[in-house]
């Protein structure tokens, strides 16, 4: 099944970490379900780029990254074989090689960390940087801490801002691929309510609450057309969203958030609720753009 262009790939980057591992068999999945070629990434990056390398220093390294490379998409047609695997090495930082690919792709993969940085580190700076930048949709494959239920669930958080009406449209159709349903919330914050530190007044915080809600579930509603083979659950909270929707994905296959929602403060490239669920969520996240 694919709704792009069949020269599309899913760009994925490999660098032989668990992690780059874990993105690749997500993957090599989501090529299998659209139909689409792998493209397998690694970035040859050297720090110290200001000192004097020796030829047959540099050819090794090369030589080096040239057998990541080869060992990811060895690794993704034994995945999946039949699909088209093809490989991409480039001169860069892992981040920059990942976004240049992305310009073709129809969506681009990785893991929350790589091989560097420290032990503790729950995301690496390219799980950050490529979703705040790339121009489509990015998953970024968190280690799994749940199981998973029996269904097959896409979760999504909508605010009615456009990368939150982008993110209800792909987790339409990741739920498709798969044949699940689509769980949906939208979080109120009560600032009519005297419990609220900036409330406003002369608010009647119940109408405004019922507004909202009713403004929500006719716009899943309407939107959830495009797929009418997808269940879709909407779902209207009091609860703050970084919260809520960790939870909520706690045995979800994905979820799927725009890169920032209405009240992210200007100048942030992601929002403090996608932000906290690349760090906190307990399956893969993905981030779509506008």
């Amino acid at each position: 099944m694919s709704d792009g262009y069949a020269d599309r790939p899913i760009v994925v980057g490999y660098d032989g970490s668990e992690g780059s591992r874990q993105a690749l068999e997500w993957a090599a999945d989501e090529a299998r379900r659209r139909g689409l070629p792998v493209l397998v990434c690694h970035a040859l990056h050297w720090p110290y780029a200001f000192r004097p390398v020796a030829r047959e220093v540099m050819a090794e390294i090369e030589q080096a990254a040239s057998s990541v490379v080869e060992d990811g998409v060895r690794r993704a047609k034994e995945l999946v074989p039949g699909v088209d695997v093809r490989p991409l090495l480039a001169r860069g930082t892992a981040a920059s090689v990942l976004l240049d690919a992305s310009r073709d792709a129809e969506l681009t993969v990785l893991g929350s960390r790589g091989q560097g940085g420290f032990d503790s580190l729950q995301v690496g700076s390219a799980a950050v940087q490529v979703p705040a930048y790339s121009a489509g949709p990015v998953v970024v494959v968190r280690p799994s801490r749940s199981p998973g239920g029996r269904e097959v669930r896409i979760v999504t958080g909508m605010d009615g801002s456009p990368p939150s009406l982008a993110a209800f449209d792909f987790a339409l159709d990741e739920a498709a691929l798969r044949g699940g349903t689509v769980h949906a919330l939208c979080c109120w914050a009560d600032r009519g309510s005297a419990s609220w530190p900036d409330a406003l007044p002369f608010v009647d915080s119940h109408a405004l609450r019922r507004g909202a809600e009713a403004r929500f579930r006719e716009v899943a509603s309407h939107l959830a057309l495009r797929r009418p083979e997808v269940r879709v659950m909407a779902e209207f909270v009091t609860e703050r969203p970084q919260r809520a929707l960790i939870d909520a994905a706690k045995d979800a296959a994905l979820l799927v958030l725009g890169r920032r929602g209405n009240e992210s403060p200007a100048g942030l490239l992601l929002g403090p609720v996608t932000q906290a669920a690349l760090l906190e969520a307990w399956c893969p996240v993905a981030v779509t753009p506008p």
